[in-house]
């Protein structure tokens, strides 16, 4: 007993007359983060204006040149995160997907419950709402982004994620009647904010038309 008393009083002291620490803060590891954070936010606002300019005047007739102009930043800086219109386009649909891997990836966390479900339903459709318009850019300029060749992998790359959410929205094993129940849910959000991106897309077409001359049908 004596000895252990002995031990914790010489440790006590050597603690006491120890210097204290005079380590450095981590500023190597700060400027890191804050560098990371900053990219991050100017690819952001790129994606931003891009869409902008996509819908206002078209995929087509939109140059990088202009999209810098509007960021009021050098070419050069706009070639640092995208090298292309393509390569935006590219980023904006990786996006999405990343968002809906991540949601496929806390589903499997999760128990597999009605409230789960619930969950599961309520987080897609922000992830669909969040992605409107990116849709609706999609959907104006088909012409011009079916011809890219990143157009030919949507379908599959789709497929395989409304694959992923069925999965985690049914039991394992579960009969082609569940399945396919869930299918119709999941294609409901999607085709329900494509019908509303179509119906804007309609309304600005009809403000935009000049008015009829008359005698003309």
């Amino acid at each position: 007993m004596q000895v252990r008393e002995v031990a914790m009083a010489a440790g006590t002291a050597a603690s006491a007359g120890s210097p204290p620490s005079t380590s450095a803060p981590d500023t190597a590891g700060h400027d890191a983060r804050h560098d990371a954070r900053s990219r991050s936010d100017t690819r952001a606002r790129i994606q931003r204006v891009a869409l902008e300019l996509f819908a206002e005047q078209g995929y087509d007739k939109t140059s990088l040149r202009e999209i810098a102009e509007r960021l009021d930043v050098t070419k050069a800086a706009l070639y640092y995160h995208f090298k292309s219109k393509e390569d935006i386009v590219r980023s904006l649909v990786e996006d999405y997907f990343g968002q809906i891997d991540a949601l496929i990836a806390w589903a499997k966390t999760r128990p597999r419950t009605s409230e789960t479900r619930g969950e599961i339903l309520s987080r897609y459709v922000r992830i669909v709402a969040v992605g409107s318009d990116v849709f609706r850019m999609l959907h104006h300029n088909q012409a011009a982004v079916n011809s890219l060749a990143a157009a030919k992998e949507r379908g599959d790359v789709f497929r395989e994620r409304m694959t992923g959410l069925i999965e985690a929205l049914t039991e394992p094993g579960a009969d082609m009647e569940e399945r396919l129940r869930a299918a119709m849910v999941l294609g409901g959000v999607s085709v329900g904010w494509m019908f509303a991106a179509v119906l804007d897309i309609a309304s600005g077409l009809a403000m935009n038309d000049p008015p009829a001359q008359p005698g003309q049908g």
